[in-house]
């Protein structure tokens, strides 16, 4: 289990990134215009350094996925949104529809 002060340093990630997400989109558009004039040369200087302004942690690249259940950061499996041990647990445990062990 992660520490629940972790889990919840996720969760603010989660919602600065939901916050800004609007704002880095236009300033991200701005800098990757493909114009060369002077004044958005200007533009995209003034738009680099709105970015930079930001809440370093409203950047998606900072969230990182964990376990619904447990918190676990590693192992984590998107297609269930769980860890690869509570995955198995609850596998073998027949608690996922459509998955069993597999033997040969």
């Amino acid at each position: 289990m992660a520490k629940e002060s972790m889990k919840a340093r996720e969760r603010k990630r989660e919602r600065m990134v939901a916050r800004y997400a609007k704002k880095r989109e236009e300033l991200t558009k701005v800098i990757k215009s493909t114009d060369s004039s002077d004044e958005v040369v200007a533009a995209k200087w003034d738009a680099m350094m709105a970015i930079q302004k930001l809440p370093a942690n409203s950047s998606k690249i900072r969230v990182h996925n964990r376990c619904g259940l447990t918190g676990r950061p590693r192992g984590y499996m998107r297609q269930f949104g769980i860890s690869r041990v509570t995955f198995r647990e609850m596998a073998l445990a027949g608690k996922i529809p459509g998955v069993k062990k597999s033997s040969w």
